[in-house]
């Protein structure tokens, strides 16, 4: 019966390393899903093979449904590293004590919400008072939480201050509602619209930039605290030598809208924790 016993506890104990294993053997990475699933993915995919090669090991991207879901499965080890927003690290470092953002695009040093409208009678946000404004997520840090701080800088509260405040979702999401005329304003990632209006999806005939926010730090590629710090590295490395001058790397950069990638730290998104507190998003 001992023998027996023992038997099956080792047997127990193999397995468990086994998974631990293939766990270790694979890079799980995500997106805080602030576009849309195909195109998140659509981005990754050159991304992920670069990595599998420098990193001598398989990367494998894991959707997401929103915001909060990021933030518990890098918190509980599922998920090992993460693109997440200026809040989103914020959150899962106040979760987790130990989340180490590893780079950020270079504009993300200094990054902008732009303030958008099909209302030719619209010039600033003293024209919108009454009216309907839409933001992205409400977990997102450049399409809700960035734009709400310095709306309440200006003494500008949206829930009082506009007839409607409608959440999109997603920064895609709301330029298609101004762009519709779902509501009468929104705001989004500056580089989402960027991207969006070098594409054709949006009609600038319709819809214009009517303001931008001061600057702020914003996305970051995100790894679990407890990851082995040797492999974390490893994965820095890779993004930093990532060189535009290649041009098989240049087109990665370009899918992440980035000219390149440079270090980020914790203490860089001190701000952002402050704006939180101040919108009352975090206790």
């Amino acid at each position: 019966m001992l023998k027996r016993t023992l038997s099956l506890v080792a047997g127990l104990a193999l397995s468990a390393a086994a998974l631990t294993a293939h766990a270790a053997e694979t890079l799980r990475v995500s997106a805080i899903p602030d576009e849309a699933p195909t195109e998140l993915l659509r981005k990754f995919k050159p991304l992920g093979a670069y990595l599998e090669q420098q990193l001598g090991m398989k990367v494998e991207f894991v959707p997401v449904a929103d915001y909060p879901a990021v933030v518990e499965a890098l918190a509980t080890d599922r998920l090992d590293m993460a693109w997440l927003g200026g809040f989103t690290f914020v959150q899962v470092n106040l979760k987790t004590g130990n989340a180490m953002p590893l780079v950020q695009r270079e504009q993300d040093a200094a990054f902008t919400s732009t303030f958008i409208s099909a209302d030719p009678q619209v010039k600033s946000l003293k024209d919108l008072k009454g009216k309907t404004f839409a933001f992205g997520s409400i977990s997102s840090t450049s399409g809700s939480l960035m734009p709400r701080y310095f709306m309440l800088q200006d003494g500008i509260k949206p829930e009082s201050y506009f007839s409607r405040v409608a959440y999109s979702g997603a920064h895609d999401a709301t330029a298609a509602w101004v762009q519709a005329g779902k509501v009468d304003a929104g705001v989004l990632n500056s580089s989402v619209w960027d991207k969006l209006v070098n594409s054709g999806k949006v009609d600038t005939t319709k819809v214009k930039v009517f303001a931008t926010t001061p600057t702020y730090f914003d996305y970051n590629w995100t790894v679990r605290g407890t990851l082995d710090p040797a492999l974390a590295e490893k994965i820095k490395q890779a993004f930093l030598a990532l060189d535009p001058a290649n041009p098989e790397h240049k087109a990665i950069l370009d899918l992440q809208a980035a000219s390149r990638f440079i270090e980020t730290k914790p203490e860089n998104y001190k701000g952002i924790e402050e704006a939180a507190r101040a919108a009352d998003l975090l206790k």
